[in-house]
């Protein structure tokens, strides 16, 4: 209990608290009238001197700000990270994802995602490995031996063996299969050495022939009870693949089932049992369209990623600096073909006319975008390549002066040239497209000025297909795939030229006994300087006989929104190529300090 001194004690220093407290209240409000208060009248004769301060405060602040988001270029970049969804547009309906059958750019596409092979070309266009680990071939150069990486298997699981790549030649062999590939295999023996051993056994030494072997490999334990006529008709080709790619098909649905403006999606996602690790893109769309203006807007609008099978950037994308643009050169060469069996161009002193009033680059210039020259029947970095022997150079009065002593003698009214009463008049077949009609116009012009009446003769691709199969035309300007072996046997060797010929690429019509032995000898050969040196006389007849032009490497143009990490090929030989390191592309970014 508290006393009562206790208390008055306590009340004591409570009021003497109090006054204490109201003491310093008092002094505060003195001392805050006395030096604030009593001098804000004061500040307007210092205004100036406090704002120039306060805005200085203000400019040094801002001036800091600036100079950090600035500065952090330089300590902050980019980088790219796993992730994301791909979408690619094509133009074309899909049909089939079976390597055997896949042709289209669509379906080509598709399989080459979901079907290996057992060979690939890398990003520097050099034949590697796929599915396989090694390849090697006899002295001879007829039998190959190729082993298959350890611990392959399907999208299911299941093991992939040599049983399953035995399985697929053994397939596109049987001709109720109706392969397109069939050909290009006829006479091939494949044998099962062991589980992972496989080996090839050919009629004929062929040194090209590992160029052969990267179409996609199919599942036997899936397919092999399917009845040969009903093989292109199966599910497994369009709902149901079962592949061992980096991507497995997930779903397909239509966007737009109107015919004229149909639109497609073919969503794939990641294999677990790829190979190669899981891609580092989550999923990768196929957008097909029906037309390359639907595709265009997609891309516009920001729906896909990228673009295939343009001839050219569209003209109100080029200023666009999201966009990049990959001009890929291709293994491959755009010529113009005399057929030889036409009457006129039948003597060779035409056509060697024709090739000397050629300027290569002035054609070159009506693309608007570079490429690669080509001089010859063979590519630069080719074996057997021969600067010393190509394609008859540029050389109008060369070329006036041989047409002249030929006979054919120039009508200064018309401006054309004339023998026994027949003009120097022929057709020049094209695709009607905006590349090939402004490169045969331009060659048209280039032979009128040496006498030559060109009529150019667009065609749209129905009908320039028939002409091609039919080699029904004068002369055609075309773009063959010739790849990076030299082996271009199917396109200059007379038995290709015979009407039953398969596949008939001898679009020339060219025969020469002197080149038949040159290339035979050349393919047949395995040693590299042994080969240069049989593809020699080849080179010297092909000079001489004039039967093409050759113009120049086309491109393949990859249009994307914003960079893709990992894709830069130097060179491919087909569009599909553009896939050997898909499961490595990466879209994503974040910002990283160094």
């Amino acid at each position: 209990m508290i006393d009562r001194t206790t208390k008055l004690r306590w009340r004591r220093r409570y009021k003497r608290s109090r006054r204490q407290v109201e003491d310093y209240s008092q002094q505060a409000e003195y001392q805050l009238d006395r030096h604030v208060f009593k001098r804000l009248n004061r500040l307007s004769n210092i205004r100036r001197f406090v704002g120039s301060w306060m805005g200085l405060l203000i400019i040094l602040i801002a001036v800091t700000l600036f100079q950090t988001y600035c500065l952090s270029a330089y300590y902050q970049h980019l980088t790219p990270v796993a992730g994301g969804t791909y979408e690619e547009g094509i133009v074309g309906t899909f049909t089939n994802a079976n390597p055997l059958f896949a042709n289209t750019d669509v379906d080509s596409s598709i399989s080459a995602l979901l079907f290996p092979g057992l060979l690939k070309y890398n990003q520097a266009d050099q034949l590697v490995g796929d599915l396989a680990q090694s390849w090697s071939s006899n002295a001879n150069g007829n039998i190959y031996t190729v082993t298959l990486r350890p611990g392959l298997k399907w999208q299911d699981g299941y093991p992939l063996t040599a049983g399953d790549v035995v399985f697929t030649y053994q397939t596109i062999l049987n001709p109720d299969v109706q392969s397109p590939l069939l050909n290009s295999w006829y006479g091939i023996k494949v044998t099962e050495v062991n589980a992972s051993t496989i080996t090839f056994t050919l009629p004929d030494p062929l040194s090209s022939f590992p160029q052969s072997l990267t179409n996609g490999i199919i599942p036997a334990h899936i397919l092999q009870n399917v009845p040969a006529d009903e093989f292109r008709s199966a599910t497994f080709n369009t709902t149901d693949p079962i592949g061992a790619g980096p991507f497995k098909m997930s779903a397909i649905e239509v966007i737009n089932n109107n015919p004229a403006t149909f639109e497609s999606e073919i969503a794939l996602d990641t294999n677990p049992h790829y190979y190669g690790g899981k891609p580092k893109l989550n999923s990768f769309v196929i957008n097909t369209f029906n037309t390359q203006a639907q595709m265009i807007s997609s891309f516009e609008a920001g729906n896909i990623n990228a673009m295939v099978g343009l001839n050219s950037l569209p003209a109100k994308l080029q200023n666009d600096t999201s966009i990049d643009s990959y001009n890929i050169p291709l293994t491959a060469e755009v010529d113009v073909f005399f057929r030889i069996n036409q009457p006129l161009l039948s003597d060779v002193k035409v056509r060697q006319a024709l090739v000397q009033a050629i300027n290569e680059n002035e054609v070159i210039s009506q693309l608007g975008y570079p490429v690669i020259p080509a001089k010859g029947p063979l590519l630069s970095f080719q074996i057997g390549y021969n600067s010393s022997i190509l394609e008859l150079p540029t050389n109008l009065a060369a070329a006036d002066n041989l047409l002249t002593a030929d006979g054919w003698i120039l009508n200064t009214t018309n401006g054309i040239r004339y023998k026994n009463n027949q003009p120097l008049s022929f057709e020049l077949t094209t695709q009607d497209n905006s590349e090939f009609n402004a490169v045969a116009n331009n060659l048209a012009q280039q032979w009128k000025a040496c006498g030559a009446d060109v009529k150019v003769e667009p065609l749209q691709s129905i009908d320039f297909d028939n002409a091609l199969s039919t080699h029904d035309y004068d002369s055609i300007l075309y773009g063959i795939s010739i790849g990076t072996d030299p082996d271009v046997f199917v396109y200059w060797d007379s038995e290709q030229a015979q009407p039953n010929s398969v596949p008939g690429l001898n679009l020339s019509q060219y025969k020469s006994s002197t080149a038949d032995d040159s290339l035979e000898q050349g393919r047949t050969r395995t040693n590299p300087q042994l080969r240069a040196i049989k593809y020699q006389p080849f080179l010297q007849a092909w000079q001489t006989d004039a039967p093409a032009n050759a113009l120049y490497q086309p491109r393949f143009l990859y249009v994307t929104r914003g960079q893709v990490y990992g894709f830069s090929p130097s060179m491919i030989n087909i569009g599909i190529d553009r896939y050997s390191n898909v499961a490595n592309w990466e879209i994503r970014e974040v910002k990283t300090t160094y």
